[in-house]
């Protein structure tokens, strides 16, 4: 039986990664009817902001409305409050829940399908799916209520879990393009099946298969000129074919909900090319006189020390390939803990692949802490960042980094209990072996993780319905701005908790 509605529909669709450039280009040139047709009715701009800072965290920010600061989910390896101990960490460890928990007391109803990083919230009226088709699913396939799964399994077939593979053949890349545009057709007609139950009062449908392919067939695009004819010829535009079936999918969908939902199609973030730098900033750190190595204790009977000391680290990289990936993070865990004197360190690298995390030992917060808070905290942090923008890319003589972001500055608050206090960009285009400082020369093996892509700091926002007054170009729209506006297109009060203010160009009031 259909809901006595009283406020418009909201409708979310999203792409999981929805590179901005592309969605305008591709939308202009008639490769995103959809998009289009919203961006014609209403207006767009980028989602910015501090809570784009890195990957990680974005969607537990876009769909709750909680700063980065306040549920401190940055990495999937982060460091342990208190301890040297690093600890694998998703999303779920942020303890936020997503807005449409807000509709319980309502009575409203929410179809919310594959929104990344949320599990179904209980005591919601509608549908909700969760990690049946996302980009590295959390955890298995849950749903509310949970008779919906195994019907979602009954006619639409098992779970189509597909993987990034790095070092692909043509033919694996191939494969995994066939899957991808298989698995959309599958998805966009188990959502058309949940929406065909009822009239909600909120949809949002998150699809992921873009941020899949966006890495996978990066080496195919215009721009990197392949030089394998074949391959030109069969994945030159895959990425533009994924965003391209994902656009008729959300046509499809909207064509099946109610004419005067009020519609958002947003992405998270988009792509660039990025190379690793996990060597660099660990060479950074300890080859300055930030991090300590630790106090020679003799020969230690550790077996892992002994492979240390005597096998090479590009022997250690490739061998490491080999190891589950508990097996490897445990390993990198122990080097991490064990590799330094905190009670000689002012500084350290929380070990990651793109964006670098620089921590301080601060006094208080760490357990060996050295670094005073305060002014020995702020005159540490300038002498870091004087250091890091010393950094050349010895290659091509220009700056190895192009920004340094102070989380105390970002988010207004003391030194962070969970959060880096530097978060270190560095310049796109390639791998870096080999960057030089006036007192230092830093080189990095290529990684265990190596992968010619990563994420922009942008996501995008098309916007249109009967309570959207905003047309053209937005701009910048603040992410944390995003849920006030849910929330008040749905009529319901903002938790005064929430930082971020309706947006008053989408809304005109």
């Amino acid at each position: 039986m259909a809901n006595d509605i009283k406020t418009p529909p909201l409708v979310i669709l999203g792409f999981d990664v929805g590179d901005p450039d592309s969605i305008e280009t591709w939308a202009r040139e008639g490769y995103l009817p959809t998009m289009a047709s919203i961006m014609r009715r209403g207006g767009w701009g980028r989602i910015s902001g501090p809570e784009l800072v890195c990957e990680h965290g974005i969607w537990v920010s876009m769909f709750s409305g909680v700063s980065r600061s306040e549920h401190g989910y940055y990495y999937f390896r982060q460091l342990k409050p208190g301890t040297y101990d690093l600890q694998p960490t998703n999303a779920l460890d942020a303890s936020v829940l997503p807005f449409w928990s807000c509709l319980r007391a309502s009575g409203k109803k929410a179809a919310i399908v594959d929104v990344p990083d949320t599990r179904p919230v209980a005591g919601l009226l509608g549908a909700q799916l969760a990690d049946w088709a996302t980009h590295y699913p959390l955890l298995s396939p849950a749903a509310e209520p949970a008779s919906l799964l195994p019907e979602a399994h009954r006619v639409f077939g098992p779970q189509l879990k597909i993987d990034e593979k790095l070092n692909a053949t043509f033919d694996d890349d191939r494969r995994i393009y066939r899957r991808l545009m298989e698995r959309l057709e599958r998805k966009g007609s188990l959502c058309r099946h949940l929406l065909a139950r009822d009239r909600f009062d909120l949809v949002a449908i998150v699809f992921s298969e873009c941020h899949t392919a966006s890495h996978q067939f990066w080496k195919y695009r215009p721009e990197a000129k392949v030089a394998d004819a074949a391959a030109d010829n069969a994945l030159l535009h895959a990425t533009r074919d994924i965003y391209e079936s994902i656009d008729r999918q959300m046509g499809l969908l909207l064509a099946q909900l109610p004419r005067e939902a009020n519609v958002f199609i947003l992405s998270s973030v988009g792509m660039e090319d990025d190379y690793p730098t996990t060597g660099l900033i660990e060479a950074f750190c300890r080859q300055l006189g930030y991090q300590a190595p630790p106090e020679s204790q003799g020969i230690s009977p550790r077996p892992i020390d002994l492979v240390r000391r005597v096998v090479p680290e590009a022997w250690r990289i490739a061998l490491s390939r080999h190891l589950p990936r508990e097996k490897r993070e445990g390993l990198l865990a122990d080097q991490f803990r064990n590799s330094t004197n905190w009670h000689k360190t002012t500084a350290f690298a929380i070990p990651t692949s793109y964006t670098s995390f620089v921590r301080v030992n601060l006094r208080g917060r760490e357990p060996d802490g050295i670094v005073e808070p305060g002014a020995e905290y702020e005159a540490l942090l300038n002498r870091i960042e004087a250091d890091l923008k010393q950094l050349v890319d010895a290659p091509t003589n220009e700056p190895a980094v192009s920004r340094v972001a102070r989380t105390v500055e970002m988010f207004h608050c003391s030194p962070h209990v969970s959060l880096p206090d530097l978060f270190v960009e560095w310049k796109p285009g390639h791998f870096m072996q080999r960057v030089v400082h006036p007192e230092a020369e830093l080189k990095q093996e290529n990684p265990d993780f190596y992968r010619p892509s990563d994420h922009s700091s942008n996501g995008f926002v098309a916007v249109a319905g009967p309570s959207i007054k905003a047309r053209g170009a937005l701009g910048d729209i603040s992410l944390l701005d995003l849920v006030p506006t849910f929330l008040a297109l749905l009529d319901e009060p903002i938790p005064p908790e929430l930082t971020g203010k309706p947006l008053q160009a989408v809304l005109g009031r």
